[in-house]
């Protein structure tokens, strides 16, 4: 059980980090995004990438709280926060958070009492402790596409505007 706590661990880090099988993790996706770039809405009725990092820090934090007893749900205001004034140092903030809290969630995980794998975290949240840290790696690769896609839609929504230029 232990060895599977150690591969619970090693989905976290791949999943932000880098080496996942799928393709690129949550900070490959983000390589190279600047903060206009993070904060634009390049498709219509879409969240930002700014705005899916902060709600991914929120779905962090959710499970943190979880294993802490507190069965609350997040608020608005907590899964989908607001962004900060675009400047590169809220960006690299932004990021920063993200990856502390990863990193947070991999130490409570290894740190995690094996026998309550296959128990619930909170009896407010019917999801057993294993389902909690596997589906955050997956809530993390599933935001790492959508952050792909809006990548390839602002590269198109640069390179029509340049073309316009010319």
């Amino acid at each position: 059980m232990q060895a599977e706590l150690n591969r619970l661990e090693d989905q976290l880090a791949k999943a932000l980090s880098g080496e996942a099988w799928h393709g690129p993790s949550l900070l490959e996706a983000i390589e190279g995004v600047s903060a206009e770039q993070a904060a634009a809405h390049p498709i219509a009725g879409a969240h930002s990438i700014w705005e899916l990092v902060l709600h991914l820090c929120g779905t962090y934090g959710l499970v943190l709280r979880r294993l802490s007893g507190d069965g609350r749900q997040l608020s608005e205001e907590e899964d989908w926060p607001t962004i900060p004034a675009p400047d590169a140092e809220n960006w690299n903030a932004s990021i920063e958070q993200l990856q502390q809290l990863n990193e947070k969630l991999k130490q409570a995980v290894k740190d995690f009492p094996m026998e309550r794998l296959d128990q619930p975290l909170v009896p407010e949240a019917p999801y057993t402790a294993y389902t909690q840290f596997i589906g955050i790696t997956q809530h993390n690769l599933y935001h790492a596409g959508q952050i792909l896609l809006l990548k390839k839609a602002l590269r198109l929504e640069n390179s029509q505007a340049n073309g316009a230029n010319q």
